[in-house]
Protein backbone atom coordinates (compact mmCIF):
# COMPACT_ATOMS: atom_id res chain seq x y z
CA UNK A 1 0.00 0.00 0.00
CA UNK A 2 2.62 2.12 0.68
CA UNK A 3 4.73 1.69 -2.56
CA UNK A 4 1.02 2.79 -4.20
CA UNK A 5 0.44 5.64 -2.15
CA UNK A 6 4.12 6.68 -3.04
CA UNK A 7 3.64 6.13 -6.73
CA UNK A 8 0.39 8.45 -6.81
CA UNK A 9 1.88 11.12 -5.20
CA UNK A 10 5.00 11.43 -7.84
CA UNK A 11 2.46 10.74 -10.60
CA UNK A 12 0.34 13.81 -9.21
CA UNK A 13 3.38 15.72 -8.23
CA UNK A 14 4.91 15.09 -11.51
CA UNK A 15 1.50 16.71 -13.83
CA UNK A 16 1.46 19.32 -11.14
CA UNK A 17 4.87 20.70 -11.94
CA UNK A 18 4.59 19.93 -15.57
CA UNK A 19 1.70 22.36 -15.86
CA UNK A 20 3.18 25.34 -14.56
CA UNK A 21 6.97 25.57 -14.78
CA UNK A 22 9.23 28.84 -14.43
CA UNK A 23 10.19 31.22 -17.38
CA UNK A 24 14.24 31.04 -17.77
CA UNK A 25 15.83 34.58 -18.32
CA UNK A 26 15.35 34.30 -22.66
CA UNK A 27 12.37 33.42 -22.07
CA UNK A 28 10.84 35.73 -19.85
CA UNK A 29 12.64 38.28 -22.54
CA UNK A 30 10.81 37.08 -25.33
CA UNK A 31 7.29 37.10 -23.54
CA UNK A 32 8.20 40.57 -21.97
CA UNK A 33 8.48 41.84 -25.79
CA UNK A 34 4.85 39.93 -27.40
CA UNK A 35 2.91 41.17 -24.36
CA UNK A 36 4.22 44.98 -24.99
CA UNK A 37 3.95 44.68 -28.39
CA UNK A 38 0.60 43.31 -27.77
CA UNK A 39 -0.17 46.49 -25.59
CA UNK A 40 0.85 48.93 -27.51
CA UNK A 41 -1.10 48.04 -30.74
CA UNK A 42 -4.14 48.12 -28.57
CA UNK A 43 -6.00 51.34 -29.03
CA UNK A 44 -9.02 49.89 -27.97
CA UNK A 45 -10.39 46.53 -25.76
CA UNK A 46 -13.81 45.11 -25.77
CA UNK A 47 -14.27 41.93 -23.96
CA UNK A 48 -16.86 40.20 -22.09
CA UNK A 49 -15.77 38.18 -19.11
CA UNK A 50 -17.04 36.04 -16.10
CA UNK A 51 -16.19 37.64 -12.63
CA UNK A 52 -15.94 35.01 -9.91
CA UNK A 53 -15.32 35.78 -5.87
CA UNK A 54 -14.17 33.33 -3.89
CA UNK A 55 -14.84 33.69 -0.16
CA UNK A 56 -13.89 30.82 2.03
CA UNK A 57 -16.74 30.81 4.08
CA UNK A 58 -18.55 30.21 0.84
CA UNK A 59 -18.91 26.46 -0.81
CA UNK A 60 -19.62 28.33 -4.53
CA UNK A 61 -17.98 31.22 -5.86
CA UNK A 62 -20.02 34.40 -6.49
CA UNK A 63 -20.23 34.78 -10.07
CA UNK A 64 -21.04 37.74 -12.48
CA UNK A 65 -21.31 38.49 -16.15
CA UNK A 66 -20.58 41.77 -17.82
CA UNK A 67 -18.32 43.53 -20.49
CA UNK A 68 -14.98 45.62 -20.34
CA UNK A 69 -14.68 48.50 -22.74
CA UNK A 70 -10.75 49.94 -22.55
CA UNK A 71 -9.66 52.92 -25.21
CA UNK A 72 -6.49 54.47 -24.51
CA UNK A 73 -4.89 56.05 -23.15
CA UNK A 74 -6.63 55.28 -19.82
CA UNK A 75 -10.76 55.32 -20.08
CA UNK A 76 -12.10 51.83 -18.54
CA UNK A 77 -15.51 50.72 -18.27
CA UNK A 78 -16.50 47.42 -16.08
CA UNK A 79 -20.50 46.75 -16.76
CA UNK A 80 -22.06 43.70 -15.04
CA UNK A 81 -24.93 42.94 -16.55
CA UNK A 82 -25.90 39.68 -14.67
CA UNK A 83 -27.17 38.95 -11.84
CA UNK A 84 -27.46 42.70 -11.06
CA UNK A 85 -26.42 45.80 -13.22
CA UNK A 86 -23.63 47.78 -11.80
CA UNK A 87 -20.95 49.84 -13.58
CA UNK A 88 -17.55 51.57 -12.68
CA UNK A 89 -15.82 54.09 -15.38
CA UNK A 90 -12.26 55.35 -14.71
CA UNK A 91 -11.72 58.36 -16.09
CA UNK A 92 -9.75 61.66 -15.47
CA UNK A 93 -9.11 60.48 -11.99
CA UNK A 94 -12.29 59.90 -11.37
CA UNK A 95 -14.21 56.78 -10.50
CA UNK A 96 -17.93 57.05 -11.65
CA UNK A 97 -20.61 54.47 -10.73
CA UNK A 98 -23.93 53.88 -11.53
CA UNK A 99 -25.36 50.86 -9.37
CA UNK A 100 -28.70 50.60 -10.76
CA UNK A 101 -29.79 53.88 -11.91
CA UNK A 102 -28.20 55.13 -8.98
CA UNK A 103 -25.02 57.28 -9.56
CA UNK A 104 -22.16 58.69 -7.81
CA UNK A 105 -18.95 60.11 -8.69
CA UNK A 106 -15.60 59.95 -6.61
CA UNK A 107 -12.10 61.77 -6.96
CA UNK A 108 -9.38 59.49 -6.65
CA UNK A 109 -6.82 62.64 -8.00
CA UNK A 110 -6.17 63.17 -4.74
CA UNK A 111 -5.36 59.99 -3.31
CA UNK A 112 -2.15 58.23 -4.31
CA UNK A 113 -2.91 54.68 -3.38
CA UNK A 114 -6.60 55.05 -5.85
CA UNK A 115 -4.67 56.78 -8.33
CA UNK A 116 -2.22 53.80 -8.19
CA UNK A 117 -4.78 51.23 -8.28
CA UNK A 118 -6.23 53.11 -11.24
CA UNK A 119 -2.94 52.31 -12.96
CA UNK A 120 -2.91 49.14 -12.27
CA UNK A 121 -6.25 48.17 -13.30
CA UNK A 122 -5.48 50.36 -16.83
CA UNK A 123 -2.12 48.46 -17.21
CA UNK A 124 -3.82 44.95 -16.34
CA UNK A 125 -6.52 45.37 -18.97
CA UNK A 126 -3.90 46.18 -21.22
CA UNK A 127 -1.39 43.92 -20.11
CA UNK A 128 1.54 46.07 -19.82
CA UNK A 129 2.61 45.96 -16.20
CA UNK A 130 6.61 44.76 -16.67
CA UNK A 131 7.94 48.51 -16.36
CA UNK A 132 6.29 49.13 -13.21
CA UNK A 133 9.20 49.24 -10.33
CA UNK A 134 6.21 48.58 -7.82
CA UNK A 135 5.70 44.78 -7.70
CA UNK A 136 8.22 42.18 -7.58
CA UNK A 137 7.39 40.00 -10.45
CA UNK A 138 7.56 36.18 -11.48
CA UNK A 139 6.92 34.50 -14.77
CA UNK A 140 5.65 31.35 -15.42
CA UNK A 141 4.33 29.06 -18.18
CA UNK A 142 2.17 26.08 -19.05
CA UNK A 143 1.67 24.89 -22.36
CA UNK A 144 -1.39 26.91 -23.21
CA UNK A 145 -0.84 29.98 -21.07
CA UNK A 146 1.45 32.38 -19.99
CA UNK A 147 1.28 34.16 -16.05
CA UNK A 148 2.89 36.82 -14.22
CA UNK A 149 2.64 37.14 -10.77
CA UNK A 150 2.90 40.46 -9.23
CA UNK A 151 3.45 41.10 -5.54
CA UNK A 152 3.52 44.56 -4.60
CA UNK A 153 6.25 45.97 -2.48
CA UNK A 154 4.48 48.76 -0.81
CA UNK A 155 3.13 47.77 2.17
CA UNK A 156 0.08 50.12 2.21
CA UNK A 157 -0.96 48.24 -1.01
CA UNK A 158 -0.22 44.72 0.40
CA UNK A 159 -2.96 45.69 2.84
CA UNK A 160 -5.45 44.98 0.17
CA UNK A 161 -3.84 43.10 -2.41
CA UNK A 162 -1.26 40.38 -1.61
CA UNK A 163 -0.63 39.72 -5.16
CA UNK A 164 -1.94 40.12 -8.77
CA UNK A 165 -2.08 37.41 -11.23
CA UNK A 166 -2.10 37.70 -15.23
CA UNK A 167 -2.36 34.83 -17.39
CA UNK A 168 -1.63 35.61 -21.02
CA UNK A 169 -2.20 33.85 -24.42
CA UNK A 170 0.89 32.19 -25.81
CA UNK A 171 0.11 33.24 -29.13
CA UNK A 172 -0.64 37.04 -29.50
CA UNK A 173 0.20 37.92 -25.76
CA UNK A 174 -3.23 39.02 -24.77
CA UNK A 175 -4.32 39.07 -21.13
CA UNK A 176 -6.63 36.08 -20.59
CA UNK A 177 -7.33 36.07 -16.88
CA UNK A 178 -6.80 38.61 -13.94
CA UNK A 179 -6.82 37.87 -10.53
CA UNK A 180 -6.54 39.61 -7.27
CA UNK A 181 -5.69 37.80 -4.00
CA UNK A 182 -6.33 39.55 -1.21
CA UNK A 183 -4.49 39.13 2.18
CA UNK A 184 -6.70 36.63 3.42
CA UNK A 185 -6.70 35.04 0.39
CA UNK A 186 -9.83 35.27 -0.64
CA UNK A 187 -9.92 36.76 -4.28
CA UNK A 188 -11.48 37.67 -7.56
CA UNK A 189 -11.12 36.24 -10.81
CA UNK A 190 -12.06 37.79 -14.12
CA UNK A 191 -11.61 35.33 -17.10
CA UNK A 192 -12.39 37.12 -20.70
CA UNK A 193 -13.69 36.16 -23.50
CA UNK A 194 -14.66 37.11 -27.13
CA UNK A 195 -12.01 39.65 -27.13
CA UNK A 196 -12.06 42.57 -30.05
CA UNK A 197 -8.88 44.56 -30.63
CA UNK A 198 -9.17 48.21 -32.66
CA UNK A 199 -12.94 48.32 -33.01
CA UNK A 200 -14.25 52.02 -32.46
CA UNK A 201 -15.44 52.95 -29.13
CA UNK A 202 -17.47 56.24 -28.58
CA UNK A 203 -16.53 58.59 -26.04
CA UNK A 204 -19.64 58.36 -24.43
CA UNK A 205 -19.27 54.88 -23.67
CA UNK A 206 -17.54 56.40 -20.85
CA UNK A 207 -20.25 58.89 -19.14
CA UNK A 208 -22.65 57.95 -16.91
Amino acid sequence: MSKVLLMVFIFVSSVTFSQETAMNASEIESFKAMVVKASQEANTIKSDFIQYKHLDFLDNDIETFGALQFKAPGLVKWEYTKPYEYSVIFKDEQLLINDGGTKNAIDIGSSKMFKKLNQLIVNSVKGDMFSDDDFNVTYFKTRKSSKAVFVPKDSKMLEYIASFELLFDTTDGAVTQVKMIEPSQDYTKIVFSNRKINTPIDDSVFTQ
